[in-house]
């Protein structure tokens, strides 16, 4: 019973994302992660139906999470964005620029509709 208990609380209790300037940070129940963001290296999605994305830097850091949370926070997005566009022209990010192209559609495609949504106009 108590096995069971710990792996609902596992799967109910969301990791909380965090950022800023320079960096990502993943806290779940089993700890927590970070990331620099202006030191990416990869960047890629896992998964079809439970979609993740997978961030590494150049320092060995690694997080992984679900990418509808950055759909959902653009502002979490915009720094993720800002600081992995700024480390492709250093040469430090290697794999995953198509994924955020990808990503960055997702989140534009989803704010307009939301806005669409919230002015009365949605189709």
């Amino acid at each position: 019973m108590t096995g069971l208990a710990l792996v609902l609380f596992l799967v109910l209790v969301p990791p909380r994302i965090t950022a800023g300037e320079g960096w990502l940070r993943v806290r779940g129940p089993l700890g927590r992660r970070q990331v620099r963001t202006d030191r990416l290296v990869s960047v890629r999605t896992t998964g079809n139906a439970g979609q993740r994305l997978v961030l590494r830097d150049s320092l060995g850091g690694r997080v992984e999470f679900d990418p509808r949370v950055l759909i959902a926070n653009p502002s979490l997005w915009h720094h993720l964005d800002t600081d992995a566009r700024g480390s492709a022209p250093r040469g430090r990010l290697r794999e995953g620029s198509a994924a955020l192209d990808h990503l960055a559609h997702r989140v534009d495609r989803e704010t307009t509709l939301a806005i669409f949504r919230i002015s009365g106009l949605e189709m």
